[in-house]
């Protein structure tokens, strides 16, 4: 049976958008849903506390009005819901392993780096050993499963693979097609040596080089996904400016992230931190070793 979709719900907005844009891809995927709500409060502060029992109460209509919900409008997607004594970080990590990936939802432009970056957005993702997507406010509903292309970021092996497979899967589950983009620029002065002159020379300049570099990173994938059309774009640029401006219009745009701990705690690249704050679409991380 395939690995259920798991989506860590708060009540808000858009958690719940989360979920519903969740409810869609296991229905593509023919996955079931997980709902799961941490109820149990971080350290007491004067905004948080609360009574434990309360909480839980809360805790408890939030999941179940949320399952009554999805079950009505996606009838045919197996549907399970838990209720966890623990913290959202915890929870949500331990969830991690069995599921085919986690949701949560993101505030959006203004309140994102509150969601992102904080104890719970940013710790989630940096500790997860699968994707993570986050769905902006808003997006759940109109960027479903076939709401356009699927973008995939595409970095020098191995860092790509992962990405890649997940982005030609998500595609073929939705019956869209595959947008594999990479960024170039000039390299510094200090690497400009014979060994790379003659690498330069035989590929014919820089661009037709990374266009070469693009088109045998997505080969494999190509091969073993014959039915996902795919678009392949190599533009000189800011990778992150490149990637927002071919996100326009995409359904997902996916991202890989090594996952490697830093000795300071979780950490995502600037070209990740740039498509979480101001992509209009999900967006999925992917962790690779």
């Amino acid at each position: 049976m395939a690995r259920p979709i798991t989506v860590g719900l708060d009540g808000s907005p858009e958690s719940l958008d989360a979920a519903d844009w969740a409810a869609r891809e296991a229905r593509s995927r023919h996955a079931p849903l997980r709902l799961v709500h941490a109820w149990m409060p971080p350290p007491r502060t004067a905004r948080t506390a609360q009574a434990p029992e309360a909480g839980k109460e809360w805790a408890h209509t939030v999941l179940e009005d949320a399952e009554a919900d999805l079950a009505a409008r996606y009838p045919d997607v197996p549907l399970s819901t838990e209720l966890m004594a623990e913290t959202a970080v915890p929870a949500l990590v331990a969830q991690d392993a069995g599921s085919e990936m986690l949701v949560l939802g993101s505030r959006g432009r203004g309140a994102v780096a509150g969601f992102l970056l904080g104890s719970i957005g940013l710790h989630v993702l940096g500790r997860a050993t699968r994707p993570v997507v986050l769905v902006r406010q808003g997006s759940g509903r109109a960027h479903g499963p076939t709401g356009g292309d699927v973008l995939v970021g595409v970095q020098d092996p191995p860092e790509s693979a992962a990405p890649i497979e997940f982005a030609f899967a998500t595609a073929a589950a939705r019956g869209t097609g595959v947008r594999a983009v990479r960024a170039w620029a000039l390299p510094p002065v200090f690497e400009y040596g014979t060994p790379y002159l003659r690498a330069l020379d035989e590929a014919g300049g820089i661009e037709p080089g990374e266009r070469k570099r693009l088109a045998e990173a997505v080969l494999l994938w190509r091969e073993k996904y014959p039915e996902v059309p795919v678009t392949e774009h190599v533009e000189m640029g800011n990778a992150a400016e490149v990637l927002l401006t071919s996100a326009v219009g995409a359904g997902l745009v996916v991202l890989g992230r090594h996952s490697r701990r830093s000795a300071v705690g979780p950490r995502l690249g600037h070209v990740a931190h740039a498509l979480l704050h101001h992509a209009a679409c999900p967006i999925a991380v992917v962790p690779y070793d």
